[in-house]
């Protein structure tokens, strides 16, 4: 099986559907500014970098500048409290453990079900999914250091430059998530 994409840059969404400029993340940017008002100056990309992607992902921005693969329930991007590092959260949709596909004695012949899927996106079960069947849901949650040697500096105040930046920013992150969770995602899909 080919690799699996863990996120992606959707540019054709993002010119196809731009208001006033040449895109749609760019006027986003613009409109949430101030929201990267700490991170000037910042000798670590570490606080400029969680903005931009918050800003680039749902439900900040639906649908999203970046997307995720359809077993990426989330995806977030955090200061680590302990050195300043960048930490990813990620949530992922996963198959039953072995210990409980090995043997179904424990669903009782209720009709135990997983995720529910809807043309190949995993959804949440309805109430009415609810008020029939047991849902059963897995997930992992991936949590891990990012590096930070290729995020562009901050400069020390904002200028035009800003969401050039901030898409440079949600760039290079897109390509350390893609390096690091990817092969889990390939993976997980290979666990039918």
């Amino acid at each position: 099986m080919a690799p699996l994409t863990f996120a992606w840059i959707d540019h054709h969404y993002d010119r196809e559907n731009a208001g006033l400029g040449r895109s749609r993340f760019a006027e986003h940017v613009w409109v949430h500014a101030k929201e990267f008002g700490d991170c000037w100056g910042d000798i670590s990309p570490v606080g400029f970098a969680c903005v931009a992607w918050r800003l680039a992902t749902p439900p900040h921005l639906d649908p999203g500048f970046v997307r995720l693969h359809r077993r990426v329930l989330r995806a977030t991007c955090r200061r680590n409290t302990w050195d300043g590092s960048l930490t990813v959260t990620a949530e992922l949709v996963a198959p039953w453990p072995a210990e409980l596909t090995g043997s179904r004695a424990w669903t009782q012949d209720r009709g135990w079900r997983g995720w529910p899927e809807t043309f190949g996106q995993f959804l949440a079960p309805s109430a009415e999914e609810l008020s029939r069947v047991p849902h059963l849901r897995s997930t992992l949650t991936a949590e891990a250091p990012l590096p930070l040697a290729d995020l562009p500096r901050i400069p020390e105040d904002a200028g035009p430059e800003l969401p050039d930046l901030a898409e440079r920013t949600v760039t290079v992150l897109v390509r350390e998530l893609n390096d690091l969770l990817a092969p889990l995602v390939t993976q997980l899909g290979e666990a039918r």
